[in-house]
């Protein structure tokens, strides 16, 4: 089947997914959009096939992106041939990639995770730099993370920054949104370390026996843990600073505890 062609600003299609630039509209619609050939292959790779790819009419005979619309089609989606022009309408950007596909949003509870899948999985509490969310996922992906769960008003992990910044690791990442207080009664109902990082303790990471399932759980950017949060840990670490800064990114700090706990495993 070939592609469809599409050259109208105004096309319903082509709005609608411009449209999911907001998370009002990903929320109506449970759908996101992810930018790049290289994100689109990667999600492909691990299972996850875009239902539709809109793609810059002079791509059309990239071997790649031919793979891609075939993987598409084949599971019943669409590809839609675009100028340029209409991927810089649909991303905002001057220099748009020249592939977008859509995704549906996957649906993740902390009841569907299976805690003892992986050695250790990240916690972020009212995380909000949507580059930092993808950042560590990442991390996680590098480490073999079992998942990320975020806590209470956290970015969108769905946003067009948050998709990019991940490079893919949002495919093979399992996302679960929930409060603070089920994931502490989920917690507590099965095995599981719970790490609070915070500069309110003398405990060096490096100093603690991290056991399986660690859960690292890392602050909000500006204010860290909230104090009810730290008591809830079973033990707080901070990593040591030794120039003028008192602390880390918080991605930055979060990749240090999980190849700690990693290297642990190793060791």
């Amino acid at each position: 089947m070939a592609p469809r062609r599409i050259t109208s600003f105004s096309n319903e299609t082509i709005k609608r997914i411009r449209s999911l630039e907001q998370k009002k509209f990903r929320r109506m619609e449970n759908r996101f959009m992810a930018e790049g050939m290289r994100i689109v292959a990667e999600a492909a790779e691990a299972g996850r096939i875009a239902e539709t790819l809109v793609f810059a009419e002079d791509l059309a005979e990239h071997a790649l992106l031919r793979r891609l619309i075939a993987q598409c089609e084949a599971a019943g989606g669409e590809a839609i041939e675009v100028p340029r022009e209409i991927l810089h309408k649909i991303t905002g950007k001057d220099n748009p990639q020249a592939l977008v596909g859509v995704f549906p949003i996957p649906e993740a509870r902390l009841e569907d995770l299976d805690r003892n899948a992986a050695d250790v999985w990240t916690v972020c509490q009212s995380l909000k730099d949507p580059g930092n969310l993808g950042t560590i996922l990442r991390t996680n992906d590098a480490v073999g993370a079992g998942g990320l769960i975020l806590l209470d008003q956290s970015c969108d992990p769905w946003s067009v920054e948050a998709v990019r910044a991940s490079m893919g690791a949002l495919f093979t990442q399992p996302i679960v949104q929930t409060t603070g207080a089920a994931f502490f009664e989920w917690l507590r109902a099965g095995p599981g370390m719970l790490v609070g990082t915070s500069l309110r303790t003398s405990h060096d990471y490096q100093d603690v026996r991290y056991e399986a399932p660690t859960f690292i759980l890392m602050g909000n950017e500006q204010h860290g843990l909230p104090e009810d949060y730290e008591a809830a840990c079973d033990v707080l670490v901070k990593i040591p600073m030794r120039g003028k800064a008192d602390s880390l990114n918080v991605a930055v700090s979060c990749a240090v505890m999980l190849y700690e706990v990693l290297n642990q495993r190793r060791r």
